[in-house]
C-alpha cells in the first residue's frame, strides 16, 4: 500500500487552505502553487512549501502541464485540484 506523503494543492483561496489542514491533520506535506498576485496569500503562508507558477499569471491554475510539471519538481506523489 502506498503512503501519500506530499501533496500539490493546484487551487487558491479558501478551498486551498481547507486542504492545507486537512492534509496536515493527516501528516500529509502540502505545496501551494501561486501566482505572482497570490505569492503573499493565505493557503501560501500556511503550506510547507511554495511554488510559483512559471508565467506568475492566475491563469496558470489552469494549465495542467504547469500543474504537473510543478508536482514533479516538488517531488509531490498527488495532487489536489481543488
Amino acid at each position: 500500500m502506498m503512503t501519500l506523503k506530499k501533496c500539490l494543492i493546484a487551487n487558491r483561496g479558501e478551498i486551498a487552505v481547507r486542504i492545507v489542514r486537512a492534509c496536515r491533520e493527516i501528516g500529509i506535506e502540502t505545496v501551494a502553487v501561486c501566482s505572482d498576485v497570490d505569492s503573499s496569500a493565505h493557503h501560501t503562508r500556511l503550506a510547507d512549501q511554495v511554488y510559483r507558477l512559471a508565467d506568475g499569471t492566475p491563469r496558470q491554475y489552469l494549465n495542467p502541464d504547469a500543474l504537473i510539471q510543478a508536482a514533479q519538481e516538488t517531488g509531490c506523489d498527488c495532487v489536489h485540484p481543488g
